[in-house]
């Protein structure tokens, strides 16, 4: 049966007869699961018409009948669903809060925005401070810098990890540098040793991006413990899903009430939705230039968004997020087994590599097409595309040259010639755990295919 976390109050003066309230729900579950069976049970895989994603939602009864006992409460903004998978989401990732967001996105805007809070005294983030970051990046890790009137700085990665490389920190950092927010690509962690030394070193913020790395591991220890606030994702291409969701995590209480407050119209006020009065004194506050006693629900210190989640879309994040570790081992065997049989064909492919201390929950399996190879990228990804089989490029690539990027400030450190390089010659393919076993040795089945036509040693 569905998952029923919080005890609500009755919505009426009468007693509830809960028993007959879950007979009920029951009722409503039972044709769910038929539903299920019929609509979405698994299909055969008929090679070379079935499609084969890069990525895609994973679900089953459970989370089709937890949406609907959520459904049930209509209560259509965050509620008992959000609150139980904030708590467990922050365990799961060795942080103490968690604050849920409507996108990876979002979260990452709620990240950046956060730290520019006056409350934070001199280490708040200004207008014209830098913040480092990397050009190989999806756009929304790198756009919450420019939409705060920041400056990113941009560094190198390196292959073939696909991390941010570390020697190009020093050559970076100015005077004008407060942060510095970097994903894990695809999964992998970056060296984060000497992420972390050099951040301290400098006195920085750290956000790390874990939007692609949700139960990836450094030195054994979750991603997204290690900096100040970490940013995650659960669209429906992730490590689990809610449709549209993300959230960020830190252990910082201040930092969880900035959060809080930029998510929710900018308010001072800390009250959950529909509880009033939860600092004790509502009317009797007195900041800024308003009349002592005005309303502390009314009251905006920052300003904020509305990028709250739904009720409804916690409560699949909740059934989703007890499935990860079991969705984890199946993108791990499923990263092994495409890995093992590509690996014949690294005279012309450079294959990943996780970085030191790093246990990667893979997001993808990126593949760099050596500039000496007798084909380029497009020539394997259009071979494989039109086999049905998806790919994807990294994301921006270099995001300095998007359209986007046109008149945006920044910085540059370097030439970014391993980011140039990716945008050229890099692409990914899935590994998500509705990749079957006929799925992954088609795949392979038509690599081989493609290099069978080409000057290759095998």
């Amino acid at each position: 049966m569905p998952l029923n976390f919080v005890n609500k109050k009755p919505e009426t003066s009468g007693e509830r007869d809960d028993s007959k309230e879950r007979e009920l729900r029951e009722a409503v579950f039972e044709p769910l699961r038929d539903f299920f069976r019929f609509k979405h049970g698994k299909k055969p895989f008929i090679p070379g018409v079935s499609p084969v994603p890069v990525s895609g939602r994973v679900f089953d009864e459970t989370d089709m009948t937890t949406l609907a006992d959520a459904c049930m409460d209509f209560w259509l903004t965050a509620g008992r669903f959000a609150q139980e998978f904030e708590r467990r989401l922050a365990k799961r990732v060795g942080g103490s809060h968690a604050v849920l967001a409507n996108s990876g996105s979002s979260a990452n805007l709620l990240a950046v925005s956060a730290l520019t809070s006056d409350t934070l005294g001199d280490k708040r983030l200004k207008p014209g401070d830098e913040v480092i970051t990397l050009a190989a990046s999806f756009p929304t890790t790198v756009n919450p810098i420019v939409q705060n009137r920041l400056v990113p700085v941009f560094v190198d990665i390196r292959l073939p990890t696909y991390g941010i490389d570390v020697e190009m920190l020093e050559q970076a950092v100015s005077d004008k540098t407060k942060a510095l927010i970097v994903a894990h690509t695809l999964g992998n962690p970056f060296d984060l040793d000497a992420v972390v030394r050099f951040a301290q070193r400098h006195g920085l913020w750290l956000i790390e991006d874990c939007c692609d790395a949700l139960g990836s591991t450094y030195e054994g220890r979750p991603v997204g413990g290690f900096g100040d606030l970490a940013t995650y994702s659960f669209y429906p291409a992730h490590h689990i899903t809610m449709g549209e969701g993300g959230a960020v995590a830190t252990s910082n209480a201040r930092l969880k009430r900035l959060l809080e407050s930029f998510r929710d119209w900018g308010r001072d006020c800390w009250c959950d939705p529909g509880k009033d009065n939860t600092c004790g004194k509502r009317f009797d506050w007195q900041l800024g230039d308003l009349p002592h006693g005005y309303d502390h629900k009314y009251t905006y210190s920052h300003l904020g968004y509305n990028l709250k989640v739904t009720d409804l879309q916690a409560a699949i994040g909740v059934s989703q997020l007890a499935k990860l570790d079991a969705f984890i081992e199946t993108r791990k065997r499923n990263f092994q087994q495409l890995y093992t049989g590509l690996k014949r064909f690294e005279e012309f492919l450079i294959l990943p590599e996780a970085c030191p201390h790093a246990d990667p929950a893979w997001f993808g399996l990126p593949i760099t097409v050596r500039e000496e190879a007798p084909f380029s990228r497009e020539d394997l990804t259009h071979f494989l595309e039109a086999d049905k089989i998806g790919t994807r490029l990294l994301f921006a690539g270099n995001i300095t040259r998007q359209p986007s990027f046109k008149d945006v400030p920044y910085r540059v450190v370097g030439e970014l010639a391993d980011t140039d390089r990716v945008m050229r010659g890099s692409f990914w393919i899935g590994v998500y755990p509705g990749l079957s076993n006929e799925m992954i040795a088609y795949i392979l089945e038509r690599f081989e295919a493609f290099f069978a036509k080409r000057p290759v040693k095998i």
